[in-house]
């Protein structure tokens, strides 16, 4: 061997492989990016809807058959709500909290009855207490029958694409139903006097309720301004009529009885709903309307 080679040494170093973590925390990652998905679509949807499409929600969630809340007007209906199969459904009721205990002593005669509790004051006040005593009664039926409508509506599935074209409102003189169009959704088919099928089943969801109610029902027909008629002879006027009539049919057809219509009319475009815009598509509407008005027969008479 030269003196000048020299040896060369080559080490080799051996790497043992890590163990094996598993996979579990590629399980736990995925959930939760799943449920941040869940959370920020959540978040979308409840800023996309309205608030009457949240009250439907909420609504639709709660307990059925059971009127939201309870009436204090203390009438016929007591704060119950009408059931699909006519039945009253009981709601918690605080009377036997707020009735005074009886007295054993009797007090002094009153010869005169009159104002809310019948004792002193004049005739007028007598009136006068009858009138609030009968406008609490039909509040509280009224409500009960508001609240009945919407179940009904909910339940029906068919319609739920047409549910923000109805409005049930509860205002101070009766109740209000509106079955309205909305901007390419219309409920009748333009230049109709026939409703769509969704349309009709909504309607006639509403022929028993409005049969429990006393008072008499005014049914009215309204178009939106703008709209061309083929036919000359035919317009807005009888339109508006024809669906009036139309709605009167289906809810006979479904119980309410010809006694309970007080009238039937067409109003054209002469009581737009939205008059600062007369073109728009819910001026469009067949408008039921019952009314705090003492029915011209007493309920429940019978020959």
């Amino acid at each position: 061997m030269a003196r000048n080679e020299q040896t060369i040494i080559i080490k080799k170093v051996k790497k043992a492989g890590h163990a094996h973590h598993g996979g579990a925390w590629k399980i736990a990652y995925a959930d939760f990016v799943t449920a941040m998905m869940a959370f920020f679509l959540l978040l979308w949807l409840i800023s996309m809807t309205t608030p009457e499409q949240k009250k439907g929600l909420a609504d639709y969630f709660a307990p059925p058959n059971v009127s939201e809340s309870t009436s204090g007007a203390g009438g016929v209906m007591g704060g119950q709500a009408f059931a699909e199969d006519g039945a009253k459904i009981a709601v918690e009721s605080t009377k036997d909290a707020l009735t005074a205990p009886e007295s054993s002593e009797a007090g002094p005669k009153m010869e005169s009855r009159g104002g809310v509790a019948e004792i002193g004051g004049s005739d007028y006040d007598a009136v006068r207490a009858s009138n609030v005593s009968l406008e609490s009664r039909y509040n509280a039926d009224y409500h009960a029958a508001a609240a009945s409508i919407r179940q009904a509506w909910q339940s029906l599935p068919d319609i739920t694409k047409i549910a923000d074209n109805l409005l049930v409102r509860e205002t101070e003189t009766g109740l209000d139903i509106e079955i309205m169009d909305q901007e390419g959704r219309p409920m009748f088919p333009e230049g109709s006097k026939y409703p769509y099928e969704a349309t009709r089943k909504a309607i006639a969801a509403l022929a028993p309720i409005l049969q429990k109610l006393s008072n008499q029902i005014t049914i009215s027909g309204h178009t939106a301004a703008g709209a061309v008629y083929d036919n000359p002879r035919y317009g807005a006027w009888d339109l508006s009529s024809d669906r009036a009539n139309a709605v009167r049919a289906i809810l006979g057809e479904f119980g309410l009885s010809d006694d309970r219509i007080r009238a039937v009319n067409g109003s054209a475009t002469s009581e737009p709903l939205f008059p600062n815009d007369p073109y728009l598509a819910g001026n469009g509407r067949v408008q039921i309307t019952v009314r705090y008005e003492a029915p011209p027969v007493p309920a429940g008479l019978k020959p």
